[in-house]
């Protein structure tokens, strides 16, 4: 057992549900405490979480976060983050700020890197350098380049904060919560409201550095196959260096009332279109503080029972009354210490909000007092037992997600490894329904009818909003500059001029050096391998990954849509719903929702779309991937086959509402990604895969909804027809593969029963005639009621006869930590800047995300090429090979290896040529930086640019250059 002096051990248990033991320290000198997971997953956690209850809403501690991670007192230096971004081998590095608590988690698979992240992360919390240009440079600053100019602001959190208020989705999800907790921290926006974060002062947040990072108000997480002493070691290392105090960091109670609220907010919007419909609303309830582990559960599988999916009654319920396109952002929100619940529609006309609030209001009621169908209970049970077992967090490391789970009763000095326990509390919520008891018709009454802690908040659209939140801005900001004497005017300018000059000096080497990294001698000179078993299963190419899978077995039929014609394309997306949601002929949607959810683990739809090795034809294929334990395998077949070969196509209705949803869905999430938008719109106008792609995801979608809603009522037939034309042309043995990954002793169980599945499949369907794509290149600016703008520049690198390697990616990791981060963000302001490039198509795009600046940016996009023809050392080069190794070498779990094994496969990419670009990336050399640089001469010259930005910005743009850019209104 893991013993350390400096260290009290309060617990040590083993817990099987996360097969961890688990113990719980305390440090005697400043009363830190620390839960230890030692367990065997190479996927290494720590992280360290503080109480940070915010005062007000100017983002203290948001800029905060942003700002430790800006140079320490072992690492002075002004960006220790993006060196590790840049050269490391993490899984995982970031930094959070939540409403009442900021916490710092990385994660490696490497020992000696992991130490690394652990060690720049504690000096960064415990003493950080924070210095006032840091705080102008990440939080806010007025910046003045002349006496005559007018002064802005700038500052990193500030635009990232002025992006997420253009999101219609994002400022009613906030004022849902605000609206609760008027009383308390949660009241408040600690991300930060742009018009208050310029109240901030820097001694303001220097003091809430010292008032709430300190070891007495942290609670520390180790997770993974690390030696559980040596934890100990590192820890006492820095927390040895202060005395406990007390913390007043308390986080207050909002005292209930008696009767409902009601509050209506607007949001910037563009002119609306005749008809459309364009407000939303919430309703909320706050509940209790919750600290008997069995209710929390019960609450998670009520939200499950409640909006967990299409068939769920009051999301049912709310999408059939026609009243809405769409939920908005609903559920159970636990991450607080009164929890609460949201539930609402998008896409309403204001003047049904009533009937929204008392349709919910029924709902609730009537489920409370008939009861729920059995059969959804069931499906909503085995879906959470399924998902709490398998443990499944993706590409997000296990240990991260349970530290915030722990964080749920920790952080209010509760029991930490309370929520990590589930079998008992499971046991015994089966039992109370195998006795009969009404469980959640119970909880209904209790935390949502007969809870008058409850908001009704509709959120309405102002076109005249934006404009005036503009001039607001501008006028605050003429007032402070008029107000200021010349000499203070000019020492603005002067601050303005110092900020941009430590922007562009560089860090002193000999501190560069002290941010700790590998070498090239600790990677590994093979790429890690997946075992695959290439075969056929009735004739069909089957891939088999012997994998342990703790007893799932994971099963993707992949449908090559290059036997569609390219009309068809953008139907895919609804198509694909469309068949997990519409019933066969012999059970309605709500039944087919809960036999899978009886019987299976999930199932649903993921499209692979990409340009092939040889740089010149495209794999796309749409794959249903379902998962299940042994005994359940031949029942989630039997309900593949039926949802592949008779799903009702011809539901009028239900299709209608997939229309709304994702028309909305595409509307509300457009603000937070931009950058992805306009990349792949840029894309697209060169490579069949990324044309493909946006016709499937981008604007091109979006537009081709708009359109589809018009035809299910003008010409329902003929979209009928092109659904079943697509189920014809698609769904067929002679146009599919099958991926299985599990144990080897399942996949040999499970092939007969396959067999027999793919007998009931039809054999054969026409073979494509391709897509009929066709190069298009132009400048376009895509306007939309945002503050902020989303600003790409590329082209395909083809075009200039530039001929990659392993070694451009890492020019490309180069560029990003160094110029792109520097001139895009910290200088620039916006929230991010990348530059990306596939080596197969050889698409290149520059993308800024929640940018201040459109021709600014552009302008830097230009000058990348004469950056990456500095030269580069070898300290520099090295760290960004780690980097790029590291992102080669991702932690996948099992069902993740056999996806991936079965994309490589698809697009022809075999071991031997990874590894040959492994290679190449371990030998990068400066000609790869040259190389990389002549091309994005000819991107500056040639290239195009798309950019999603507010009609203003774009005109400002168009009139200052001539009208490059062709104009097309999105919202």
């Amino acid at each position: 057992m893991a013993q350390h002096p400096a260290f009290e051990l309060v617990r040590d248990q083993y817990i099987a549900e996360v097969s961890s033991q688990a113990r719980l320290y305390r440090h005697k000198k400043t009363g830190a405490e620390v839960l230890s997971l030692a367990n065997d997953d190479e996927n290494k956690v720590f992280g360290i979480t503080f109480k940070t209850p915010p005062e007000d809403s100017t983002g203290v501690a948001h800029i905060l976060e942003h700002s430790v991670l800006c140079g320490s007192r072992k690492y002075p230096v002004k960006k220790p983050f993006v060196e590790l971004l840049k050269g490391s081998l993490h899984t995982f590095l970031n930094a959070m700020t939540f409403a009442d608590k900021t916490a710092y988690p990385v994660a490696s698979q490497n020992l000696q890197d992991f130490y690394n992240l652990v060690d720049v992360y504690l000096d960064a919390v415990f003493f950080p350098l924070i210095t006032e240009d840091t705080f102008r440079q990440e939080g806010w600053h007025y910046e003045l380049e002349s006496s005559q100019a007018p002064m802005v602001y700038k500052g990193v959190v500030f635009n990232e904060m002025k992006g997420a208020y253009s999101s219609a989705a994002s400022v009613l999800g906030k004022k849902s919560q605000l609206s609760l907790y008027p009383d308390t921290t949660y009241g408040v926006n600690s991300g930060g409201d742009p018009t208050a974060i310029p109240d901030l002062t820097y001694e303001y947040f220097k003091n809430f550095h010292e008032k709430f990072y300190h070891p007495s108000n942290s609670r520390i997480v180790f997770y993974g196959d690390d030696d559980p002493a040596e934890r100990l070691s590192i820890l006492d290392g820095y927390l040895g260096q202060f005395d406990r105090i007390e913390v007043k960091s308390q986080i207050g109670t909002q005292p209930r009332w008696t009767e409902p609220k009601r509050l209506v907010e607007t949001y910037a919007a563009s002119q609306a279109e005749l008809g459309k419909k364009t407000s939303m609303m919430t309703v909320n309830w706050m509940l209790d503080s919750q600290t008997d582990p069995g209710v929390v559960l019960a609450l998670n599988v009520l939200e499950y029972i409640l909006v967990g999916t299409s068939a769920s009654p009051l999301r049912k319920a709310l999408i059939d009354s026609g009243l809405g396109e769409g939920l908005t952002g609903s559920g159970l929100v636990e991450d607080m210490k009164q929890p609460y619940f949201t539930v609402g529609l998008k896409g309403i006309d204001e003047g049904d909000a009533d009937k929204v609030e008392a349709l919910i209001l029924s709902t609730l009621a009537q489920l409370s007092k008939d009861g729920i169908d059995p059969a959804t209970v069931e499906a909503a049970i085995n879906s959470i037992e399924f998902a709490m077992r398998e443990n499944n967090t993706g590409s997000f490391p296990r240990g991260i997600s349970l530290m915030f789970r722990a964080m749920r009763t920790w952080l209010h000095d509760g029991d930490p490894l309370e929520l990590l326990e589930f079998e008992a509390v499971l046991g015994a919520l089966k039992g109370k329904l195998a006795a009969g008891e009404r469980v959640f018709e119970g909880l209904i009454a209790q935390h949502l009818v007969n809870n008058l802690h409850r908001t009704t908040v509709l959120l309405k659209a102002d076109p005249e909003q934006g404009a005036r939140e503009a001039a607001e801005e501008r006028a605050r900001l003429d007032v402070a500059q008029q107000t200021m004497t010349p000499a203070a005017l000019e020492l603005v300018r002067e601050t303005t001029e110092k900020l941009q000059a430590l922007q562009n000096t560089p860090d002193d080497p000999a501190d560069l050096a002290k941010i700790p990294t590998l070498t090239l001698a600790d990677l590994p000179r093979q790429n890690k391998s997946i075992p695959i078993e290439r075969g056929s299963i009735e004739g069909v190419p089957a891939f088999t990954h012997p994998l342990a899978t703790n007893g799932v077995l994971y099963v993707d039929f992949a449908f090559d849509m290059k036997a569609l014609p390219g009309t068809l394309l953008p139907l895919v997306p609804l198509f694909s719903r469309a068949l997990l949601q519409t019933g066969t002929s012999t059970e309605d949607f709500v039944s087919l929702t809960q036999r899978i959810g009886r019987s299976t683990g999930g199932i649903g739809f993921q499209r692979i779309n990409s340009t092939r090795t040889d740089g010149a034809s495209t794999a796309a294929w749409l794959v249903l991937r379902g998962k299940a334990v042994p005994d359940k395998v031949p029942e989630l077949l039997a309900i593949i086959h039926d949802v592949l070969t008779d799903a009702q196509l011809g539901n009028r209705d239900r299709i209608r509402q997939m229309v709304l949803e994702a028309k909305a869905g595409f509307e509300s999430s457009l603000a937070g990604m931009g950058n992805g938008i306009v990349g792949m719109r840029l894309r697209a106008q060169t490579n069949e895969s990324d044309w493909a792609s946006e016709q499937m995801g981008g604007v091109s979608n979006y537009f081709f909804l708009r359109e589809l809603e018009k035809r299910i009522d003008g010409d329902w037939p003929g979209v009928q027809g092109q659904l079943e034309s697509l189920r014809d042309l698609l769904l067929n043995r002679a146009n599919m593969v099958i991926n299985i990954t599990a144990d080897g002793g399942m996949i040999d169980a499970a092939r007969p029963q396959i067999g027999r599945f793919m007998q009931g499949l039809p054999a054969n369907g026409p073979k494509g005639t391709g897509w009929g794509f066709v190069a298009r290149e132009r400048s376009e600016g895509l306007t939309f009621p945002g503050a902020v703008n989303y600003v790409a520049k590329g082209a395909n690198l083809n075009a200039f006869g530039f001929k990659p390697t392993g070694g451009t990616a890492v020019a490309i990791k180069h560029l990003n930590t160094t110029y792109m981060w520097d001139k895009v963000r910290v200088q620039g302001g916006a929230y991010g800047g990348s530059s990306s490039f596939d080596i197969f198509s050889r698409g290149f795009a520059f993308t800024s995300y929640r940018d201040p600046n459109l021709l600014g940016t552009l302008d830097a996009y230009d000058k990348a090429a004469v950056f990456l023809r500095n030269p580069i050392g070898p300290q520099e080069l090295t760290r960004s090979v780690i980097g790029v190794i590291g992102g080669v070498d991702s932690y996948r779990l099992p069902d993740a290896k056999g996806f991936v094994s079965l994309v490589w496969e698809l697009m022809g990419d075999t071991d031997a040529a990874r590894q040959a670009r492994r290679e190449q990336i371990l030998g990068a050399t400066q000609a790869d930086f040259t190389a990389l640089a002549d091309a994005l001469d000819q991107v500056a010259k040639h290239g195009r640019v798309v950019v999603l930005g507010s009609e203003s910005a774009i005109k400002a743009a168009n009139d200052e250059r001539g009208a490059f850019l062709d104009v097309t209104k999105v919202l």
